[in-house]
Order: structure tokens, then C-alpha cells, then sequence
């Protein structure tokens, strides 16, 4: 599956970006898709998770309460809505989607799919 991502940019702590990833070449069906982001010289983090049948989500701790993960089935897109930025969310968030468990469904290694990438940027 071919992942596009889109809708970063620039926005002030305290405001809101929605991230789009959209898939081609075969649906999301029977995946779980997912939202990484890495910042400058930090490890890449996963952020939010979704099932793509079942719509189970997973969320990192430091995004919990502010950030939402959704899907569209018409339009094969999954969404993550990001509110209440911080500085500290300053990254580029790459989309991916695979089939891992939920014991795995954090770890970079369970995706093998990966988007391009889009950068976020907060300023204070």
C-alpha cells in the first residue's frame, strides 16, 4: 500500500493541524494505520494508531487528550487531528500501516508501509 500524507505546517502553541494519510494501491482494509512522528535528533515516536476494521485506537502517552486518530472508509483516509499543540510536538509525523498485534502496535518495526512524511511545526 502507497501512503500519502499531508496538512502540516505552522501553527502557534495552543492551536490545531489535521494530518490526512491517504492510501493507494490497495485499501487500508485489514491494516492497522498509524502515526509516527521524529523530531531533530530524537528517536522516531509513535503517536496514534487505529485498526482499520475494527477502529480499536492507541494513542502515546505525551499526545493522550489532545490528539485523535479517525478514518474515512469512502475516501481511504485516516485523519489525526492534533489540538492543543505544544513546541514540543515539533516534528515530521510520517504515516505507515502494517498488521501488528496490539502488544506490538507501538513499535516502528510492526509497519512496513511508511508515507512520505510532513512536517509540524509549533511556535511558542
Amino acid at each position: 500500500v502507497q501512503l500519502q500524507a499531508s496538512g502540516g505546517g505552522l501553527v502557534q502553541a495552543g492551536g490545531s493541524l489535521r494530518l490526512s494519510c491517504a492510501a493507494s494501491g490497495r485499501p487500508f482494509s485489514g491494516y492497522t494505520a498509524a502515526w509516527f512522528r521524529q523530531a531533530p535528533g530524537k528517536e522516531r515516536e509513535f503517536v496514534a494508531g487505529i485498526r482499520w476494521s475494527g477502529g480499536n485506537t492507541y494513542y502515546g502517552d505525551s499526545v493522550k487528550g489532545r490528539f485523535s486518530i479517525s478514518r474515512d472508509f469512502a475516501k481511504n483516509t485516516v485523519y489525526l487531528q492534533m489540538n492543543s499543540l505544544k513546541p514540543e510536538d515539533t516534528a515530521v509525523y510520517y504515516c505507515a500501516a502494517g498488521t501488528p498485534i496490539a502488544s506490538t502496535v507501538r513499535l516502528e518495526a510492526s509497519f512496513g508501509s511508511w508515507g512520505q512524511g510532513t512536517q509540524v511545526t509549533v511556535s511558542s
